[in-house]
């Protein structure tokens, strides 16, 4: 089996990048994108993830060379979706706190699902068809895909594994992504997925914008996810033909198609461009945190960002809370209790996450929606208002995440409903809350 060490990267975020599979050295045309006749009788294929007259800084496309071009298939068809959904009306909606137990994954001595079969819509909002929103989704399977790929033509899909490694072949070349590591997958790009036995992960899909890297403000110049840490593929092609059929699988307009093709979707021999699928470590975050007093907001741990035409509002940001230092004088440094005009949607890779250590368990998720309240336990609360406030390691052997959408999220039916793992005990761990108010108080000499 291929390991994490068989595969070479190239690094930079939304860099000019160009490779060949060294198979065929020269294949990438000099001077010029589509020449007359291409080196080794290859075909040249614009893939554009812009507008062409969009602004440089946000202008993306790659030039592919490729043996036959992807034109070259039978007409789709509609295929089940199965539980992959934008309908955000099939349930009622639910303005509750909810908490799902981790996302059940199938056993594969009952039935083998793989990656496109295995996705779940959990929540989300907005419209592929207007180009606007986001959708929530987990997947859970078992088995490798085989002779069938998956494009998504409504919006960029990022990957967040959860349990096994994923080994994700593009036609860009191959990546390998474990958890704690994520990978984007954008508009348009064509991927399988093998598995290595039974993986569950979470995607947030944003439909009508890229990932960027959040400004850094007075920060400066360096912090949080570094440039550099981002890793694309390099290329890799095979010539496989395909008697008995390849599928690709198209989501268009929130629903399901196939068509067939008889020769393997990965077959470009080079490339160059901006436009192109990519991974990072979370371990590489440059965590920066409060060194003085009180909590700083949450927005300090932003990985990436898909904005939206309002400035500073995010369409989702994709947050971590990773292991760190916690210093704070005169604080309670859990997260504060809060409502917030933004969702809120958690899930866990590993550890315990320092304001809920019981019951949000990896492979798990939570909602909090927009204004509903949310906050730490009673546990947590009363543990931290009176405990010593020295130096200490916060989330150490912990990975947790959060979309933040400034959309209003439906949950699907399926969420609530099919997958049979909300937790509907969640609200009791606020319950034992208890007031603290003494009209009498007076401030200690101390303060």
């Amino acid at each position: 089996a291929e390991t994490l060490l068989d595969f070479e990267y190239m690094s930079g975020f939304g860099n000019e990048f160009s490779s060949e599979d060294p198979r065929c050295p020269g294949s990438l045309p000099e001077g010029q994108n589509n020449p007359q006749l291409c080196p080794y009788g290859l075909y040249a294929e614009q893939l554009s993830g812009s507008a062409f007259t969009c602004p440089r800084p946000a202008n993306k496309r790659s030039w592919l060379y490729r043996i036959l071009p992807s034109v070259k298939h039978k007409p789709f068809a509609a295929v089940p979706c199965g539980n992959l959904t934008e309908n955000w009306n099939e349930v009622e909606p639910d303005p509750n706190q909810l908490r799902w137990l981790p996302f059940t994954i199938p056993k594969s001595a009952e039935k083998k699902v793989d990656f496109v079969a295995g996705l779940q819509t959990v929540c989300g909002a907005g419209d592929a068809k207007s180009r606007d929103g986001i959708g929530i989704h987990v997947y859970t399977c078992n088995t490798s895909m085989f002779n069938r790929c998956f494009n998504n033509s409504d919006g960029d899909f990022m990957i967040v594994p959860q349990q096994g490694e994923i080994l994700i072949t593009t036609e860009f070349g191959k990546i390998m992504v474990q958890p704690n590591e994520i990978v984007v997958i954008q508009q348009g790009m064509r991927f399988s997925v093998d598995v290595f036995g039974e993986t569950r992960g979470y995607i947030l899909e944003v439909y009508g914008a890229h990932f960027e890297l959040p400004d850094l403000g007075p920060i400066g110049a360096n912090g949080l996810a570094n440039p550099r840490d981002f890793l694309c593929p390099v290329a890799w092609y095979e010539d496989r033909k395909v008697a008995t059929g390849y599928s690709v699988i198209n989501k268009y307009q929130g629903k399901l198609f196939a068509c067939q093709q008889d020769f393997s979707p990965f077959n470009v021999v080079a490339w160059h461009g901006n436009y192109t699928p990519y991974k990072y470590n979370l371990k590489n975050f440059m965590v920066v945190n409060a060194v003085a007093f009180d909590h700083a907001d949450p927005s300090i741990f932003t990985v990436l960002t898909a904005k939206s035409t309002r400035p500073g509002v995010a369409i989702a940001d994709f947050v971590i809370f990773p292991p760190r230092w916690g210093v704070a004088d005169h604080t309670f440094r859990p997260p504060y209790y809060h409502r917030n005009c933004m969702s809120e949607f958690m899930g866990l890779i590993e550890g315990h996450y320092e304001a809920k250590a019981e019951g949000f368990q990896p492979g798990g998720a939570s909602l909090h929606s927009m204004m509903t309240p949310h906050g730490p336990d009673t546990e947590c609360f009363e543990k931290n208002s009176s405990a010593e406030l020295i130096p200490e390691r916060v989330a150490e052997g912990t990975m947790a995440f959060m979309f933040e959408s400034s959309f209003s999220m439906a949950v699907t039916k399926w969420g609530l409903q099919t997958c049979q793992r909300l937790d509907k005990s969640y609200h009791h761990c606020w319950e034992s809350l208890r007031s603290h108010f003494d009209p009498n108080w007076k401030p200690s000499k101390q303060e």
